[in-house]
């Protein structure tokens, strides 16, 4: 009858406590418990969109880390250069002559940077603009004709962006000029034409700008735009006297409290005054805190006390009640729990943790 007692009390508070709640809520506007009690804003516990309010961002920046998906986006800007196009390897010009027509052909740079010319030979074009090498073979032809009106016209340019253009063409794929990367475990990427790039601990725009600045050096005319596609996975690891023990994947924003929740909730024996979390600084040194949930599964506590935020790699460890750590000591020694030292009567009370009052 006394243990009766002890469990309806609570019940019985908290049904007043709705129903002066019901009848007057400023009056119910207080927390329950004696060192903080004061008014909360009940307007909050009221019907609203299921959907909640707009979450904030989770970092205020994002550094991009090993594992993490990068989307490439190439685009053409078709802006004016500010100097004279130089020829690249593998564009095509066309030189021609009224005078002799035998002259006329349409040339493709050779890998060496030259083209063949008929009576003069190897002549090299590469990194020239059309003007310069206009006036150069006027010039060497005057030791073969006396008037000399040769004529140099770009058929094909840009050889070299094009080229870049086909190494992420992805019309067969996803679509678009775009190439997906991964960043590697030593914290680098790899792009066509521009190879190994740096890239842990980098902003999406600090990588853009490093990015487009190694283009720029090798191609004009390119606009690369970096987007995160897939984010490294991050875990967190709950263990002990929770229902399913084990690594849980980090989706968003999640607090210790709700990382239990994710391990299936508490046993029941379970120390909620000493949870503990183990983690991990930048410098790879084991920091521990410890918290506690005051009023358990009876939600006594309204306040927040167990919103520590966790990270990557933390390990949450939900420990034992004392007397159930002396219970599985007890086995251990005496093979069949604690019911072999205490009668039958007393080892359910001894079990949960409640005062022995005897039969």
């Amino acid at each position: 009858m006394h243990n009766l007692t002890a469990i309806r009390r609570p019940l019985l508070a908290a049904a007043m406590v709705l129903a002066i709640g019901a009848l007057n809520p400023a009056a119910a506007e207080t927390r329950s418990q004696g060192s903080d009690a004061g008014p909360i804003p009940w307007q909050a516990f009221a019907q609203g969109e299921y959907i909640g309010p707009a979450r904030s961002p989770h970092v205020p920046e994002y550094h991009l880390r090993v594992d993490d998906e990068i989307d490439f986006i190439y685009r053409l800007t078709r802006e004016e250069l500010s100097h004279p196009y130089q020829l690249e390897v593998g564009d095509t010009i066309r030189i021609e002559s009224i005078i002799d027509p035998a002259l006329n052909r349409d040339l493709t740079i050779q890998p060496d940077g030259t083209v063949d010319l008929l009576l003069i030979g190897e002549v090299r074009v590469v990194k020239r603009p059309v003007q310069e090498i206009r006036a150069d073979l006027n010039e060497r032809y005057k030791k073969y004709y006396k008037v000399t009106d040769i004529n140099v016209t770009r058929l094909k340019t840009q050889t070299r962006l094009e080229d870049l253009r086909a190494a992420v063409d992805n019309r067969f794929f996803s679509g678009g000029q775009g190439q997906r990367v991964k960043v590697t475990p030593e914290g680098t990427i790899s792009l066509p034409s521009i190879g190994v790039v740096p890239a842990q601990g980098l902003t999406l725009d600090e990588i853009q700008r490093e990015v487009n600045e190694r283009y720029r050096q090798i191609v004009d005319g390119l606009e690369v735009t970096p987007i995160l596609a897939q984010r490294a996975p991050r875990f967190v690891y709950v263990v002990g006297e929770v229902r399913n023990p084990g690594r849980y994947e980090l989706l968003q924003p999640t607090s210790a409290l709700q990382s239990i929740a994710l391990a299936g909730g508490w046993n029941h024996g379970c120390n909620l005054r000493q949870i503990v979390i183990f983690r991990r600084t930048e410098d790879w040194c084991l920091l521990a805190t410890k918290f506690d949930v005051p009023g358990g599964p009876q939600g006594m506590q309204s306040a927040a006390v167990a919103e520590i935020w966790l990270r990557d790699c933390d390990v949450v460890v939900v420990p034992k009640k004392p007397t159930h750590r002396v219970d599985d000591a007890l086995k251990h020694v005496f093979g069949c729990g604690s019911c072999c030292a205490w009668p039958l009567d007393y080892s359910d009370h001894f079990a949960t943790g409640s005062t022995l009052t005897g039969p």
